[in-house]
């Protein structure tokens, strides 16, 4: 950074501190994008975002930086960020539009209904239908606890492992290797998995209650 970059990607709280220690100069800066941006304003980062753009950003002024927003969803709240940071004839890309049928044509949807203390032996039961001894599958637990118990359950025959917020970075990094690879093949996961990891030929994908 000392002797200038062209493109600089990082977290909020990364930027914000090479900012504030005066080791980074926005003023320059041509592009402006905020990946995941309902997320990330949704998870608290707000202030550190309004923060960094407060000095690449002057008010009304037509040599702002070209702001390019992304998200998987769009709800309203995000719009009027958008019209905080963007021009007022900014552009909306909606890749998705009106159609009804959001998912892979291919993909097959089901719901299935069993009380609590049967969901272990269900999903169980499930994997060993759709996935089998060889194919891959991905749970998705609400909470860590969850996740960690569900790993563990002997109602699950493959080999199986757990990802969440608890585990530290490097055996997270080992843990998906070793998915993608094939070491096991169910990963139990919280919602950390839910967004950025590219993993080819999952069979199944189980959502161990209906996600909020």
């Amino acid at each position: 950074m000392r002797s200038g970059i062209d493109i600089l990607v990082g977290t909020p709280g990364r930027i914000k501190d090479h900012l504030q220690n005066g080791k980074l100069d926005l003023t320059k800066v041509k592009h402006v994008v905020l990946d995941e941006v309902d997320q990330m304003l949704d998870m608290g980062f707000a202030e550190q975002v309004e923060d960094i753009l407060r000095v690449a950003y002057k008010k009304d002024s037509e040599d702002n930086p070209q702001t390019l927003l992304f998200s998987a969803t769009c709800p309203h709240w995000v719009y009027d960020v958008a019209k905080k940071y963007m021009k007022s004839k900014y552009e909306q890309i909606d890749l998705i539009g009106k159609r009804t049928q959001k998912a892979a044509t291919t993909v097959e949807h089901l719901a299935i209904e069993c009380h609590w203390s049967q969901r272990a032996a269900v999903i169980g039961d499930v994997i060993q239908v759709y996935s089998g001894s060889y194919g891959r599958t991905i749970v998705f637990c609400e909470t860590k606890k969850e996740a960690n118990e569900l790993a563990l359950n002997a109602s699950i025959k493959q080999d199986c492992q757990s990802l969440h917020g608890d585990i530290p970075q490097k055996q997270r990094e080992i843990t998906l290797k070793g998915f993608r690879n094939g070491a096991f093949k169910v990963l139990v996961a919280t919602n950390v998995a839910a967004r950025g990891l590219d993993i080819p030929e999952v069979d199944l994908v189980v959502q161990s209650s209906p996600p909020k």
